[in-house]
């Protein structure tokens, strides 16, 4: 038994314990409106409260112009706003925040009780859209959900069997990704 305890410390590294859990892709990547708040430390002129990411993928910064915002992590706009700023401000200090992750939704439609658009603001899977949904209307088959994704050049249909997960196979309970559309037929 000590052993095996010391084995474990010996992979446990405190300070990087919250790497081991988040893996790089699982980095949150700005999106066309999400709104994000930008704070420059005592800079109140150069702090936005609400910055919409527009269409183009850009938003507006005092001074600044527009800056690209679609595809960064907060912690990239923070350095692209910060590097700029170098020349109005000696040491910037920037902080961004996502307020509200309005570019990532899923769709769910057919013959479910509440259709539509759905805000995807935390980790879904597929039983879980269901219940936001409101559950199935009597006459949805269950044995042919398809979920559609598109994503890194390519599309894929997925058939989901409700009754296997039901049943007890939760691999089957896939878990949502943005723009991912749910037809109950």
């Amino acid at each position: 038994q000590m052993a095996v305890l010391f084995c474990l410390s010996c992979f446990i590294n405190t300070s990087n314990a919250g790497q081991i859990l988040r893996p790089a892709s699982n980095i949150y990547k700005i999106g066309i409106g999400d709104i994000l708040k930008i704070t420059a430390w005592k800079e109140p002129d150069l702090t936005i409260d609400s910055a919409r990411v527009r269409s183009d993928g850009k938003i507006t910064f005092p001074l600044l112009d527009d800056i690209q915002a679609e595809g960064l992590s907060t912690m990239d706009l923070k350095k692209a706003v910060e590097k700029k700023l170098k020349v109005y401000v000696e040491a910037p200090n920037v902080t961004v925040t996502l307020v509200n992750p309005l570019s990532r939704k899923f769709y769910i439609l057919g013959e479910i009780l509440r259709t539509g658009e759905y805000p995807l603001t935390k980790t879904l899977t597929v039983m879980q859209a269901f219940a936001l949904a409101g559950g199935f209307t009597e006459w949805a088959d269950k044995n042919k959900i398809l979920l559609y994704r598109r994503g890194n050049n390519k599309e894929e249909t997925i058939i989901i069997r409700y009754k296997d997960i039901i049943n007890g196979d939760f691999s089957k309970d896939i878990q949502l990704q943005p723009d991912d559309t749910i037809i109950v037929p």
